[in-house]
C-alpha cells in the first residue's frame, strides 16, 4: 500500500493517490488529470474508484475528465445529488481497492454531503482518514458555504458538524493519520495550519474544535464567529462541480492560442474580454496595456483572480512572461475560469514595440515615502488583511483589505492623493491595476510594501483605530 499526498500551494490543496496490488483510488482530483494518468502508466495499475469528498467551492476536481478517460466511477458521500453518473454510498459503505478497504463515513456539516474515506489497510486496522473538508489541522470546515442549498443557518451547518465530529471522527484511534482536503491560506476554514498531516490524537489535544469538553452551544460560537465572506466565485465552482465543466483539454487548447496584436486588440474590443496580465509586479508597473488587471502568477494566483474578478464566465485575454501561457491557462481552470481567449504572442515587449497605448503605476522607493509620508496629514491606505495590520502598520494608516477593492473603491476622493502598500507588493499592484482600469489615479504605490517600510523611519504602531479599519 502507498499514499502520496499531492499538495497545491496556490490552492492550499491536497488531492490524494492511494494503491495497493494493482490497483488505485484518487480522492479529490485537481482539474487537469494527465499527471494523474502517466502516474497510474508509470505505476502500471488501474484506476478502481474516484472519492469525491464534497461539492468543493474554492477549485474546480478533476473527477468528470479522469472518470471520462479511465472508465473509474466516482463515488460521492450520502445525499449528493450531482447531474452525471456516478456512485451515490452509504454510511459505511466499503470499497475494495487491492488489499485495502475505503470505508465511507458520512460526515455532514461542512455541506450536507461531506464525507470522510477511512482507510482501512490489508490487516483490517484503521490506517487513514481522509478528511476532506470536515476537519483541517487546527481547525473544521466553516459551516457558512452550504446555507443556501441545505435550507438551514450557519449554526445549524455547525451544530451538525459538531455530532459529526464527535460521532464519527472522534471516536477513531488515536494513531489514525489525518489527511484533509486543506491547509492554511485557503478560504474554507478559518484557523488551519501550516501541517498538512497529523493524527486524531494530536487532533484531540491541539484542534481548538475537538476539545474534549466542548459543548455544542460553545462549538457553535467558536466555529461561526470571525468568518470572514466567501469569495464571490465559490458558488459558480459548487454548481460546475456538481452539473459539470467543458474539458480541460478544450480549455488549454484554447487558451494556448497564440494571438498577433492585431488579433489581441480585435478579441478584446469583440468580447469585452478583460486584459489579464500574469507578470510580476516588478515588471507590470514599468508598462502594460491599458486597463490591464495585474495579478502575479509567482503568488496566490487562482484565488486572487476568483475573489476578485468572481464571474467563472468572464472572457479572459492573457498577457503572461514567455514561456508561462500554459500555467496561466492551467491555474486559471483550477477555479472554474474557462473562457480563456487566447494570450499575446511574444507577450508584453512585442505589444511596445508595435507602438501600441503603454500604461504605467507610479511606484515609488520605501526610502522615498519616507521622505514624502507626512504621518497624520498624507493619506495612506494598507491593502492587507485586517489581521495582518493589527499586528502592526503605518501610523494613521487605513485599512482597507484587497479582498473588499470591490466595496471601498467608491469611497475614494478622485482629488485626494494617497499612499498605498500591502506586505511585499504583489497585493497592493494588484489594487493599483483595478483603480487605474476605473479611471483613479491619484496614488502612489509603495514599493516591496510594508516589510520595506519597517526598515525605515516611518512611525508604526500596533494600535488599531476602528475608524481606520473597513467597517
Amino acid at each position: 500500500m502507498q499514499i502520496e499526498q499531492i499538495y497545491t500551494g496556490c490552492l492550499a490543496q491536497g488531492a490524494y493517490y492511494i494503491t495497493s496490488n494493482g490497483e488505485a483510488a484518487i480522492i479529490d482530483p485537481l482539474r487537469e488529470v494527465q499527471p494523474y494518468l502517466d502516474r497510474l502508466a508509470k505505476d502500471g495499475v488501474t484506476l478502481k474508484y474516484i472519492f469525491e469528498t464534497h461539492f468543493h467551492a474554492d477549485f474546480v476536481s478533476g473527477h468528470l475528465d479522469l472518470s471520462h478517460k479511465t472508465g473509474a466511477p466516482i463515488v460521492y458521500g450520502p445525499t449528493a445529488k450531482p447531474t452525471f453518473d456516478f456512485i451515490s454510498a452509504t454510511d459505511g459503505q466499503e470499497f475494495k481497492v487491492g488489499d485495502i478497504t475505503i470505508k465511507v463515513l458520512h460526515t455532514p456539516g461542512h455541506t450536507m454531503e461531506s464525507s470522510c474515506y477511512l482507510l482501512i489497510d490489508e490487516n483490517g486496522k484503521n490506517h487513514s482518514l481522509f478528511s476532506g473538508d470536515t476537519l483541517f489541522i487546527g481547525d473544521v470546515g466553516r459551516p457558512d458555504l452550504a446555507q443556501k442549498a441545505a435550507s438551514m443557518t450557519q449554526e445549524q451547518l455547525a451544530a451538525t458538524l459538531f455530532h459529526s465530529l464527535r460521532d464519527k471522527v472522534m471516536t477513531l484511534e488515536d494513531e489514525v493519520i489525518v489527511y484533509p482536503a486543506h491547509g492554511a491560506g485557503s478560504a474554507c476554514g478559518k484557523n488551519m495550519s501550516k501541517e498538512t498531516v497529523s493524527t486524531i490524537g494530536q487532533q484531540k489535544q491541539q484542534n481548538y474544535a475537538l476539545r474534549a469538553n466542548m459543548t455544542e452551544a460553545e462549538f457553535v460560537k467558536e466555529v461561526t464567529d470571525g468568518l470572514l465572506p466567501p469569495p464571490a466565485y465559490f458558488g459558480m465552482n459548487v454548481a460546475m462541480n456538481k452539473s459539470g465543466y467543458e474539458s480541460f483539454d478544450k480549455v488549454l487548447h484554447d487558451g494556448m492560442r497564440a494571438l498577433s496584436v492585431a488579433e489581441f486588440e480585435v478579441a478584446a474590443e469583440e468580447t469585452n474580454a478583460l486584459i489579464l496580465d500574469t507578470r510580476g509586479n516588478g515588471e507590470f508597473y514599468k508598462g502594460f496595456i491599458p486597463q490591464s488587471i495585474n495579478i502575479g502568477l509567482t503568488g496566490d494566483f487562482a484565488p486572487w483572480v476568483g475573489a476578485l474578478i468572481a464571474d467563472v464566465k468572464q472572457p479572459i485575454l492573457l498577457v503572461t512572461e514567455a514561456g508561462r501561457e500554459e500555467e496561466a491557462v492551467t491555474r486559471l481552470s483550477r477555479v472554474g475560469f474557462d473562457q480563456i481567449l487566447g494570450h499575446l504572442a511574444g507577450g508584453f515587449e512585442v505589444w511596445k514595440n508595435a507602438g501600441k497605448e503603454v500604461d504605467t503605476v507610479k511606484r515609488i522607493s520605501p526610502e522615498q515615502f519616507a521622505k514624502e509620508v507626512v504621518i497624520g496629514e498624507s493619506k495612506v491606505i494598507d491593502v492587507r488583511k485586517e489581521s495582518e495590520y493589527k499586528a502592526e502598520h503605518i501610523d494613521e494608516a487605513y485599512n482597507r483589505p484587497l479582498a473588499y477593492i470591490n466595496d471601498w473603491v467608491k469611497d475614494i476622493q478622485p482629488g485626494e492623493h494617497f499612499f498605498m502598500h500591502c506586505a511585499g507588493g504583489y497585493r497592493s499592484m494588484i489594487a493599483a491595476s483595478i483603480l487605474q482600469a476605473r479611471g483613479y489615479r491619484n496614488f502612489t504605490e509603495v514599493e516591496g510594501g510594508f516589510a520595506a517600510i519597517a526598515k525605515t523611519e516611518v512611525p508604526r504602531t500596533d494600535f488599531v483605530c476602528q475608524s481606520k479599519v473597513m467597517g
